[in-house]
């Protein structure tokens, strides 16, 4: 014996929407209401999809930067004794977020070998100290890099990313010279550029190394701090790099060191460096979700022609239920099931489509590159080489609650349509 029943509005509207196939007349409204519900399926899916790869995208170069660069940086730009370290170490200390500290200088330069040059950031490490704040060093002092090993004090040894080196056509062994813009000197009380011509300094490749970003495995150098300082007319590293137990607490960290170590020092924490990255990517997946929302909506909107129509084929039944006592709020009730349901197959359909592209895009894009025959990622563009996916419930469930409730506006009309059909004008032409 059923001891419950679904109320007759919810039967009547669920046989609306799956009844007609047989019937000729019923086809068209039937393949109308079958793309409505395709529509907001695929444009569900494709926003997932979307918002999936972007994620993706973001978490896999931003990974890729915190294993070359460190969370926290300290700038000196006062000299004195903070330009030794002590001060700046004993500050990084005293910050119970810091894992671990490593001096370091960095500076521009031109790199290269005969007449060919490129623009690299040279990075000034003391390689032992270094492994415990950047996991790239880190890794590639545990494998015993002869690379990073031949970074000593005098040695003039540098170790280039492998893209730079490849653009070169160095190979470890191979001079590389390294030019620096004219020192300036000073006569008198003013300053003046005296030197006319850059400075060139002599080194040796000691290997590359591959961060697997590339912007970094095309501009990027390591020296030891003790050559870099050299070549700079310094006594030491004058900044200090910090590995964060939470690469998120560095905005906090940063802030709480600026306060404490004053204007000498200039505090930069990773979302600062790579700001403009970061904002340009938010940028893009807001514009680029406000756009398929739209198509979602478009999709949804798609029922409420399928539910006039459904009305107007429907007038009729709808005289007859209303003679049987059915009140103007069950006849609206029936169709908003009708096009709820619609809806909610849709979304779905939509989130179950997205999140099997969504899982699987990293085998559906080289397989579509085969196809082509052409790369859709070059890295020299997207940093990265794959095509990367994250997921998050974060987005899918705004994104299904937003379709679900763009198919429930739509349905609001045709629904007080069906609600204000006369009995008795209906009934008389039949």
């Amino acid at each position: 014996m059923r001891d419950w029943a679904a109320p007759y509005e919810w039967q009547v509207g669920w046989r609306y929407l799956r009844a007609g196939r047989s019937a000729r007349h019923n086809r068209f409204i039937n393949f109308i209401a079958g793309f409505s519900m395709l529509g907001i399926a695929l444009g569900v899916a494709a926003l997932i999809v979307v918002l999936s790869v972007m994620n993706g995208f973001q978490k896999e170069v931003r990974d890729r930067m915190l294993d070359v660069i460190a969370h926290v940086e300290l700038h000196d730009v006062g000299g004195g004794e903070l330009a030794r370290g002590g001060t700046l170490a004993a500050a990084a200390r005293r910050e119970p977020a810091v894992q671990a500290s490593a001096p370091f200088l960095q500076f521009q330069a031109l790199v290269g070998t005969g007449e060919t040059l490129r623009g690299a950031l040279l990075r000034g490490i003391v390689p032992a100290e270094e492994a415990a704040v950047t996991p790239l060093v880190g890794r590639q002092i545990a494998a015993r890099d002869p690379a990073f090993a031949a970074l000593a004090p005098g040695s003039m040894a540098v170790v280039l990313g492998v893209e730079l080196a490849r653009s070169l056509g160095l190979k470890a062994g191979d001079p590389v010279a390294v030019v620096l813009p004219p020192r300036r000197t000073s006569f008198g009380d003013g300053e003046t550029g005296a030197a006319a011509a850059p400075r060139t300094f002599r080194f040796v490749l000691a290997g590359t190394f591959e961060a697997g970003h590339y912007e970094y495995d095309s501009a990027f150098a390591y020296v030891h701090a003790a050559d870099g300082a050299a070549l700079l007319g310094l006594p030491g590293p004058v900044a200090l790099q910090l590995r964060l137990a939470d690469a998120l607490q560095a905005p906090e960290v940063a802030a709480r060191l600026a306060r404490e170590l004053g204007p000498d020092v200039v505090v930069r924490d990773w979302t600062q460096t790579n700001r403009t990255w970061f904002e340009a990517v938010h940028l893009q997946k807001r514009m680029l979700g406000l756009i398929l929302v739209l198509i979602v909506a478009v999709a949804a909107f798609n029922l409420v022609s399928t539910l006039v129509m459904t009305v107007t084929d429907k007038r009729a039944d709808i005289a007859i239920l209303r003679t049987l006592g059915a009140s103007p709020r069950s006849i609206m009730g029936i169709f908003f099931v009708q096009g709820a349901a619609a809806g909610l197959v849709g979304t779905a359909l939509g989130v179950a489509i997205g999140l099997l592209v969504a899982l699987n895009i990293g085998h559906i894009v080289p397989a579509i590159e085969r196809l082509l025959g052409a790369t859709l990622l070059p890295a020299s563009i997207y940093f990265v080489s794959r095509m990367p996916s994250l997921p998050l419930a974060s987005d899918i469930v705004p994104i299904a609650l937003a379709s679900l409730a763009l198919a429930f506006v739509a349905t609001l009309y045709p629904s007080w349509r069906a609600s204000r059909v006369q009995p008795a004008v209906e009934l008389r032409d039949e």
